[in-house]
């Protein structure tokens, strides 16, 4: 697998010009630095290009809006209905407030799936400490929506279910549930996108022009299922968590 790694431009550009100055000021103030020329991790550079980018795009897009929508705002509204349609689906008419925390993660998700089919680029997506970082997001979120709908006290008593009797039994096994969401979420994530980016890697090594296309074209597909997919559970999970009391 080492044998497989290479160097990327764009990331050893940014520590040279970056990395290297910060590590070095954190050595003169007496922090050990464990490799200076690669301050900066592959996937840290390419979460902060994804960010910037999308900032930057989505600001210019958002520029000179009109009533009648035409060009790239036909495609911004698009997006933003495609998941605001989805949301309002799963949580209900009160799923549009949720928009711009799942709609950022679900898009950063997606460019971030499909980043690694650029040459010279990889898929941040591809490493477990990415993917986790999103899951953690989510997990985070929706507990803290459901605690703010409901409360604190009557959010955490659904964790006891309905018969007092049960809730020695119960609790273990809802705590236990809620934290596989953020591991299930993850390692999915991880597994399809690096296991996609190892094989076109692998095909392209053997015939670099035209057999990696065909690979490239299927991870298209499944690199924006599986954003999707993200997106749908977040949906699922929050609106479980604010409308539990319903449930009950």
């Amino acid at each position: 697998m080492e044998a497989l790694e290479h160097s990327l431009f764009v990331v050893d550009m940014f520590n040279k010009i970056v990395g290297r100055p910060l590590a070095a000021l954190l050595i003169k103030l007496g922090i050990a630095v464990k490799d200076p020329a690669h301050f900066f991790p592959d996937y840290m550079v390419m979460c902060l290009f994804l960010v910037v980018g999308l900032s930057v795009a989505l600001g210019l897009g958002a520029r000179g809006l009109r009533l009648v929508p035409s060009g790239r705002q036909n495609v911004l509204e698009m997006i933003v209905k495609t998941i605001e349609d989805l949301m309002t689906d799963i949580i209900g008419p009160q799923g549009k407030k949720y928009l711009p925390v799942i709609g950022t993660l679900g898009l950063f998700i997606l460019c971030g799936n499909l980043l690694g089919l650029v040459p010279g680029f990889m898929s941040p997506t591809s490493k477990l400490n990415v993917t986790v970082g999103c899951a953690l997001c989510v997990f985070v979120y929706y507990h803290w929506q459901g605690m703010k709908t409901q409360g604190v006290l009557k959010y955490l008593k659904h964790f006891m279910g309905p018969i007092p009797l049960l809730a020695p039994l119960l609790v273990p096994i809802e705590i236990i549930s809620h934290f596989s969401r953020p591991v299930s979420l993850s390692i999915r994530l991880f597994g399809n996108i690096f296991a996609e980016e190892l094989l076109i890697l692998v095909i392209a090594s053997i015939i670099p022009i035209v057999l990696p296309l065909p690979f490239m074209a299927v991870a298209i597909f499944t690199g924006t299922i599986q954003a999707f997919v993200f997106v749908l559970l977040a949906c699922i999970y929050i609106g479980g968590a604010v409308a539990h009391e319903e449930d009950h």
